[in-house]
């Protein structure tokens, strides 16, 4: 096969500008700022028309395919955020990838006319979304399949853990009182 083309069909809009602010995964906010799973938008490119995605109200989650639009290359192995020794990166859910794709589930709070709302999102703002999937319970969900290293991380620090912000954040000016 040679090289995929892929556009993007939305962008996300998100209230993470920086890698530091996001959280790790969508469903671990400890660490960020406001502690609780924030709300983005995802606006449609032009050309996707509402009759592309109006059927999605009603589902309480989707998947969303993006691209890792800051990464800068990979390396095999690569240092997981919560500990323990390098792992072999496609072992991982590190944004450095041979291919900068990223799949994530987020809460669906509303479909509109050229965007949806979502909330939990740990994407950055202008995050390219390649595709969007809805989230299906019984063929999506898995939950007692075992998570290879993480269930021994688990087992030792906690389910869902996650490390805190790498460096003192600076205040928000709306933050001013």
């Amino acid at each position: 096969m040679s090289d995929l083309l892929c556009r993007p069909i939305a962008w996300l809009r998100s209230p993470y500008a920086q890698r530091i602010d996001a959280p790790h995964q969508p469903t671990v906010v400890q660490g960020t700022e406001s502690g609780a799973a924030e709300e983005a938008r995802i606006e449609f490119a032009d050309g996707i028309p509402f009759e592309a995605y109006a059927d999605l109200a009603g589902f309480e989650r989707i998947w969303l395919i993006f691209a890792f639009h800051r990464s800068q290359g990979w390396k095999a192995q690569v240092k997981p955020p919560r500990g323990g020794p390098k792992r072999g990166v496609l072992a991982t859910r590190s944004p450095h990838r041979p291919n900068p794709l990223g799949l994530s589930a987020v809460e669906l709070v509303a479909v509109e006319p050229g965007a949806l709302r979502v909330r939990g999102v740990d994407l950055l703002d202008g995050t390219p979304v390649l595709d969007i999937k809805p989230y299906v319970p019984y063929a999506d969900a898995f939950a007692q399949a075992r998570a290879g290293w993480i269930d021994a991380i688990d087992a030792a620090q906690g389910r869902q853990s996650a490390p805190g912000p790498k460096r003192p954040r600076k205040p928000r000016a709306d933050a001013a009182g």
